[in-house]
Order: structure tokens, then sequence, then C-alpha cells
């Protein structure tokens, strides 16, 4: 009876397979990423084998057990998919620490998270370094005096780097650095303190035109609206962050505004969406073609194209492509007489962009991106469909505008505030009213004039538009920069367990896509989540993967071994921790004693001793007679004592940074993030 009444509800969705279709597809992706062994050939083999069988099922027998073999087969697809993407994406990754000369050739300029310009290099020549060794695409920092060079996209260029591998977590099952430079092509990062040299000028070839054009705009938007100003106006018309300064970012994310900045779905949806009603509007003027042509169809086409060229203008990173795919798709649903903002078009554009960048799954932009469209698209619907009914309210035409902008920031804000917490540790408590003072600027007033700027640019005018924009720019860095200053602006939550984020995503798809009362089912992965979250342990110990910090959990919060130095992975363990707190203050917490060089704590009666520093090495048969753990920062230069655990340099090396927990033993119970991350493509 239970299966029958399965599969009768199953056949009441045969109509909207569609809507599921990511669902399952996206099932399969995260399976792929969630094992610790990369697949291998007999396992795709079955798995096309069980494809096959699937859609065999569901043709023979279409009614009942049909959809489910399409679910099935779905499953297995995004397993597939994200393998295949993950080979094809393989480049040469550097296995060893080099410093030494280096030459490229530019072809993305941007900003690291200590505010250095950032240069990604292709075509990447290292000395003494065998082709299979050499990684062909490295990411360099520029530090020290560098007025040698003005980057440009398609320079060549000459420079002097350290440079290693992409590091992998900063602790077990933190954000994975390795997976998303594997599948962006990334073979090694580093840095350099002396000046750059220009070997050679900008190469042609239509993606470095492309990209030497964005820097070009870039500089001229920043000569017409100087400082601040002008680099958000920047920002927002070619995606290049690089002259805005980190005080003004960190108000727009504690704001909760930092979405402005990124050309994602809002961008392209505000322009596409004025390109679209503008260009109707302007032909319904003209009555010859207003009679003759399908005027709603040219200006979706319109719509489509501008869309395209923002696309290629700001970089084609993936957020945008993400967003260009799903505006496209619902100008697409226009030309054939579909309704365009519907769940369909959603889905669809949802499974476009996880064949083409299945890892996109696992990155808060899509997380965010597809929760809040999703969320957007069932509320207005809901609201649409209620407003039929007659006898329902319905606001004054004059509230209509005020109450949707009202409605759409809160229900974007709910849908992506659990995403933007788990990835970022942070939740901003005004951030309905920071958005609710902005984002109606940034649709009535920046979008509108940054393509009336484009427009009369070929004419010599397109600075007047640049200058009204300013105001409406100060307006919102201004909301930002007060919003984020008020007492409790933004509260920390601890990292949840890997789980969390993959209940919240089937409660929401239950709560928009089931019917009547079913839509109660989806209380149940909320409630799990929530429990899960709220039960979270952080790790007693963390020790990052040069043995160069040790943090240790006080009633305080993390105290950490160190006030400066290893600064990635001291503010990613307390903002993992839900921790507001900075280095330097984490470090005057009382959990360690001792003098610099051997710093000792104290965790649930054993002893944890770290040595750092000139002759540490030396130090290691004291240190192992006063502590159960001894955490040395350089090479062993003396036996190991007999019976003394030690985490050395050498040893970090093979196992990355390692979590810790006291066990009933008086000792400690490890795990590591090599073995966390498991042995995949981008760990070898």
């Amino acid at each position: 009876m239970l299966v029958q009444t399965f599969l009768t509800r199953i056949e009441e969705e045969r109509g909207r397979l569609l809507h599921w279709a990511p669902l399952f597809l996206g099932t399969g992706i995260g399976l792929y990423f969630g094992v610790s062994r990369e697949p291998t050939m007999t396992v795709y083999a079955g798995l096309v084998l069980a494809i096959l069988a699937c859609l065999t099922i569901a043709r023979l027998w279409p009614w009942g057990i049909g959809p489910v073999a399409i679910g099935v087969a779905l499953v297995a697809t995004g397993v597939c998919l994200a393998g295949a993407r993950a080979h094809l994406v393989g480049q040469p990754v550097l296995g060893f620490r080099y410093y030494g000369p280096v030459e490229g050739r530019i072809v993305k300029i941007d900003r690291s998270q200590s505010d250095a310009v950032r240069l990604t290099l292709d075509q990447v020549r290292l000395d003494d370094v065998g082709p299979r060794n050499r990684a062909t695409t490295v990411r360099v920092s520029l530090h020290g005096d560098q007025r040698f060079l003005a980057p440009a996209i398609g320079q060549r260029i000459a420079l002097t780097a350290h440079l290693s591998g992409p590091n992998g977590a900063v602790e077990p099952g933190g954000f994975d650095f390795q997976r998303m430079a594997w599948f962006r092509g990334i073979g090694a990062v580093g840095y350099t303190r002396v000046p750059a040299l220009l070997l050679a000028p900008p190469e042609p070839g239509f993606a470095l035109a492309v990209g030497r054009m964005r820097q070009a705009i870039g500089a001229w938007v920043q000569r017409v609206l100087p400082g601040e100003t002008g680099a958000f106006a920047a920002a927002i018309t070619t995606g290049d962050r690089s002259a805005m300064s980190r005080d003004t970012i960190d108000a727009l994310r504690a704001s909760n505004l930092a979405h402005l900045l990124a050309i994602s779905g809002l961008h392209m949806g505000l322009l596409t969406g004025f390109i679209f009603q503008a260009m109707r509007m302007g032909l319904s003027l003209w009555q010859s073609v207003a009679l003759r042509y399908p005027i709603k169809k040219l200006a979706a086409c319109a719509a489509i194209l501008s869309g395209a060229f923002y696309l290629a203008l700001s970089g084609g990173n993936i957020a945008t492509e993400r967003a260009f795919i799903m505006v496209a798709t619902m100008f697409v649903a226009i030309l054939f007489d579909r309704r365009a903002l519907s769940l369909r078009a959603v889905a669809m554009a949802a499974v476009i962009v996880l064949t083409l960048h299945p890892e996109a799954l696992v990155e808060p932009g899509f997380q965010m991106s597809f929760a809040a469209t999703t969320a957007l698209v069932a509320v207005f619907g809901w609201l649409r469909d209620r407003t039929r009914n007659d006898g329902a309210w319905r606001a004054p035409k004059w509230a209509r505008p005020v109450l949707a902008v009202v409605i759409s920031s809160f229900v974007a804000g709910l849908a992506t505030a659990p995403i933007g917490a788990a990835h970022f540790n942070q939740i901003s408590h005004y951030g309905l009213a920071a958005n609710l003072l902005s984002v109606p600027v940034m649709g009535a007033l920046i979008m509108p004039l940054a393509v009336l700027a484009a427009v009369l640019s070929p004419i010599g005018l397109g600075w007047l538009p640049l200058k009204l924009m300013g105001p409406a720019i100060d307006w919102i860095i201004g909301v930002a920069r007060v919003v984020s200053s008020l007492d409790g602006a933004t509260g920390q939550v601890p990292a949840p367990p890997d789980m969390v984020l993959p209940l919240v995503a089937i409660g929401g798809i239950f709560a928009t896509l089931l019917r009547a009362h079913a839509r109660w089912l989806a209380l149940g992965p909320f409630v799990l989540a929530g429990l899960m979250w709220m039960q979270v342990t952080r790790p007693p110990v963390l020790i990052s993967a040069t043995g160069g910090l040790v943090g240790v959990m006080t009633t305080e919060g993390r105290a950490l071994s160190k006030p400066r130095g290893e600064g990635f992975a001291a503010l990613s363990w307390l903002e993992n921790d839900g921790d507001p707190a900075d280095q330097e203050t984490a470090f005057a917490r009382a959990g360690f004693t001792g003098a610099k060089g051997r710093m000792r704590a104290e965790v649930s009666g054993a002893t944890l001793i770290h040595l750092t520093g000139r002759g540490a090495g030396d130090r290691l048969a004291d240190a192992c007679a006063a502590a159960d753990l001894v955490v040395l920062s350089g090479k062993r230069t003396t036996p190991r004592p007999p019976g003394c655990t030690v985490l050395d340099r050498a040893t970090l090396s093979d196992t990355g940074a390692v979590a810790l927990w006291p066990d009933a033993a008086g000792g400690f119970r490890l795990k590591t993030a090599r073995a966390q991350a498991g042995d995949r493509l981008w760990t070898r």
C-alpha cells in the first residue's frame, strides 16, 4: 500500500519532472565530490550501464516506475559529468617548492586577501623544471616595489618568485583550495618581493583584446569618477575590484551588500531587464514595426545579446556565466511563447549550469544565486495566483513597487541567509534594511545610467551618465558604512557539519515543489539541519600544515600560539569557530604559557608544547620529557625520543593541517586534512 501511494505521488509529478532534475543531477555531483577516493574507469563503466538500463526501463514502463528510473539515471549522470569535468580541466601541478625565475603571459589581474595586486600567468616557463613537473598556469602576488611594471592583459613578464602547489585546507574538512585551483586550472601559487620586468607588449588575440578592453573601460571610469566611487563603478561594469579598498569591501560584506559588487544574477537581471523594457517600449512607438513584427521577441533577442556582451566584458567568470545562462533561458522562453519567470526556466538554467560546470554545485555563488531565484519565482508566482482570486486583497498601485522591493529583499535574504552563514560564518542583522535602501537605487539609477554611458560613449558623452551615477554610488557606500558601524551589525556562527547545506537544499526544494499538505515534509530536513548545526563541536586543537601555528580552544574562545604569521590559517580558524577576534586578541587569551619559541598548553589533562624559531629541533628532547605531544615548526635535528609523539614539518607535509581531540588514555586522537580530502585528482 505504501509503495502504491509513493508511485501515485510520483505519477502526479510526471508533468514537472524537469523541476526535479536539478535535485537528482546535483545529488550525483555531490556524491562525486563527497567520496574519499577517485572513481575508477570500472565505476564509470558501471554507471554508464546503469544509465542505459534506467532509460530502457523508463522507455518500456513510462508509468509508475519510469520517473524513478529517470531520477536514478540523473544521479548516475551527475557522477559521470563531475568526473569527466575533473579529468578534462586537469593541468600540471607544481609538486615542490620553487624559488627562481618565472616567465609567463598575464591573463588576469585581481587582488589577494592581503590587498596585493595578483597576476595569473599562463604559458609559464620555470628555470630547470621539466614539462611534466612545470605548472602551466600560476598565480603570483606582487609585493614590494613594483613601479617598473604597469600590468596589462597580454603582457609577457619575467619575475623571481616563490611558488608551490596549491595548499590544502587549513583544517580537516575546511575550504578545499586545492580543489578550487584544480578546476580553475591553477597549477601553482606564490609571491614575489622583487620588481617584475616587462618582456613583451600585449599580444594579439580576441580573448586578450577583451581583457584589455575591460582594463581600458575600468581606467576610464575611474578617471571620470575618482576614489572609491570610481572603483565601485568599475567593479560593477567590468568585474575588476582591484581598485577598491579593503575597508569598503568589509563594510559592504558586513551590511550584506557585497552582492552588489559581484556581476551575477542581480546585475545581469537589471541590465537585460532594462534593455528588454527599453527596446520593447521604443519599438512600440514605431508604428510600422509594432504592427508587422513581434517586438516582444525582438526585445528579448536584444536583451540576450546585451547579456552576452556584459558576460564578455566582465571577464566571463563562472558566476557571471551562470547568471547569463539563467536570464538567457528566461528570454528564450519568451521566444517560444512560454512564461519567462517560472520554476521550469530556473530548473532548466540549473541543469545547463551543472552540465557545463559541475564544480559550481559546491560553490557559494551557485548555491546563493539559485536559492534566491527559486524562492523569488515561487513566492511571486504564489502572489500572482492569489491576487487573481476574487476578493483577494490588492495593494494600491503606488505601493506595489515599494512592496515588491520589500518582499524580494526579504525573500532573497531569507533564502540565502543559511548558505551565507555556512560559507562565511557571518550574519548581517541589518542586511534587510541596507538592501531596502540600496537595491532600488541600484536598479532605478545606477544600472540604467551604466547602459546609457555605454550607448553615449562612442560620441564622447559617456562621461555624463557616469557623473550622474556618482551620487547614487556614494549613497550605497554610505549606507554600507553606516549600517556596518552599528552595534551588533554582524553576528558570527560556527562552521556547520557537511550535511547541513544539502539538507537545507532538500528542504527548500520540497517547500517549493511539493503541493498542498505535502509541503510540510520540508520541515524534516530543515529541523534536522538546524539540530546538527546547533550541536556542532569545534576541534579542541588545530595545527597548521607547516607547524607554525597552533590553536587550542578555551572558555574565552580559541587561543593561538603566535600573534603574527600564518595569518590566513588563523583567520580561517577563528571564522570557523564563529569568533570575531583577530589573531593578536586570540594570542592574548589564557591558553598558552611559556616563552617565545616554547609555548605550552594543557588540553583535558594532556600537555602540548609548540616549538618554533631557530634551534627548535635541538630542544626536542627536553620538550618530549614534559609533554604528551610536541609540534615542531622546523625539521628534526635529533632522533625522536622513544614514546614521544612529534608532529614536525616533514610529518605535516604528508598529513596537511591536523585537528586533535583528547582521548580517554590521556593522549590525542588525530584527524588530518589529507585524509579528509581523500585520494582525489587534485590531492595527488
